[in-house]
């Protein structure tokens, strides 16, 4: 399913515009991109939680050379399925 899908699915169940489901979905993904951006947690029932965790420096190698890399830490977006999406 792609994000178009989710926009066609707006339209179908509620009768609105294309545009204004478009809009509608956007502003959702946007939100919750703005939400994860700042470390926040979002936990939507039935569904699920996103949250952002740390990642830990390690060492990487090139493939080429052989040589050791540092990997800088970073930032991981993480999901768990809620329980009703779980027992599908």
């Amino acid at each position: 399913m792609i994000k178009l899908d989710i926009i066609n699915e707006v339209v179908n169940r509620t009768g609105v515009t294309k545009t204004k489901a478009e809009l509608a979905v956007e502003t959702v993904f946007e939100a919750m991109k703005k939400a994860l951006s700042k470390g926040d947690r979002i936990e939507l029932r039935g569904f699920g939680v996103f949250n952002v965790k740390p990642r830990k420096t390690g060492i990487g190698r090139n493939p080429r050379t052989g040589q050791e890399v540092s990997i800088p830490p970073g930032k991981a977006v993480r999901f768990k399925p809620g329980k009703e999406l779980q027992a599908l």
